[in-house]
């Protein structure tokens, strides 16, 4: 089979031929039929300082994809073959106390497909069965593949007290920006901002925002101000940028709530007393997606068409074609990038 993989510490990925897998006790052998290109993935394109710290070449990278089910392991029930199904990327250990209390999304001892193991860049993967969440077959694999990102928009909104009836701000029209605020528009919240510097990611945001911001030409501050009339309730942070997360803190109302999901590149600074104690902020660190409660959540928003993914997937190419994959990512001038493993 062919899979496109890091085989040595350097910038780049390699496509490769490899054996097709043999799925053991409790897994599943998935032939996938799309995979999304990530952040992540980019990162260890790159082989930037995250990147060289946590994976360990060689390895098929990717972990948002979805496909069929062709073959499965002994003991394995459910899914079946044949089954469409996306996949859940951490595969937890149910043993740590974060999974004995049922917070399995920060598993103590969590590896991710593509990460920390074999991912879905390629034409097969194997994956543990509990990890596949099973799809209606006429759902488009593209949306199967993106299921996964979008969970972390859908933990990010609903973590709390939720959105429903209150002002949002989200900093960072990346993908799972752009996921949050169409969640947010499905769920009554209002009036919605949108803040981004690039105008081109910024652009998709138009149909689920009340206001549209460009840091680099506005206050955000003074919009929000404008906006609300006092700042917003809930902020929802995507960005990762420093300056984006203190304006987002300084535009909650006392008594907000921050979600955090964004990942600064470098620790940052920040007034603890001045921006969060003093001002009564409540702050929700966001890691993933909650299992298998996100999961239900989101995609009752998409089967039900709440939620339609498909405008945010604005490329579909041919594995073959990673390169070009990756350089549109990388320029900013593209949300989600679909390749097809077989082409």
């Amino acid at each position: 089979m062919r899979a496109l993989a890091k085989l040595a510490p350097e910038e780049g990925l390699t496509l490769v031929e490899r054996p097709v897998p043999e799925p053991g006790p409790g897994e599943i052998l998935v032939r996938v039929e799309a995979a999304s290109i990530c952040g992540t993935d980019l990162h260890i394109w790159r082989w930037d300082h995250w990147a060289r710290g946590r994976i360990k070449p060689p390895l098929i990278t990717g972990h948002e994809f979805s496909g069929v089910v062709e073959r499965v392991g002994p003991g394995v029930k459910r899914p079946q073959v044949g089954d469409h199904v996306s996949l859940e990327s951490h595969v937890v250990c149910h043993a740590c106390p974060a999974c004995r209390t049922g917070n399995y999304h920060v598993c103590l001892n969590t590896q991710i497909l593509g990460v920390d193991r074999d991912g879905g860049f390629a034409e097969y993967v194997v994956v543990p069965a509990e990890n596949a969440w099973v799809n209606p077959k006429d759902l488009p694999f593209e949306v199967g593949a993106i299921l996964e990102p979008f969970g972390n928009a859908v933990h990010t909104v609903y973590a709390g007290s939720g959105v429903s009836g209150k002002s949002v701000l989200i900093t960072g029209a990346g993908p799972i920006g752009l996921m949050a605020a169409m969640v947010a528009r499905a769920s009554g919240a209002g009036p919605i901002l949108v803040s981004d510097p690039n105008p081109y990611r910024l652009n998709f945001a138009r149909p689920y925002a009340d206001r549209l911001v460009n840091p680099l030409e506005e206050d955000l501050l003074s919009v929000v101000e404008e906006v609300t009339g006092s700042g917003v309730e809930v902020l929802l942070e995507f960005s990762g940028n420093e300056v984006a997360i203190h304006q987002g803190l300084k535009a909650l109302i006392p008594g907000g709530e921050a979600r955090i999901l964004g990942i600064p590149s470098d620790p940052i600074r920040f007034d603890l007393a001045g921006e969060l104690v003093m001002r009564g902020i409540t702050a929700y660190g966001i890691a993933g997606r909650r299992l298998w409660q996100t999961w239900m959540q989101g995609t009752a928003l998409v089967y039900s068409g709440r939620v339609d993914l498909t405008p945010l997937i604005t490329h579909r190419l041919p594995m073959s074609q990673y390169r070009e994959a990756f350089g549109l990512l990388a320029s900013g001038q593209a949300v989600k990038v679909i390749l097809d493993p077989r082409a």
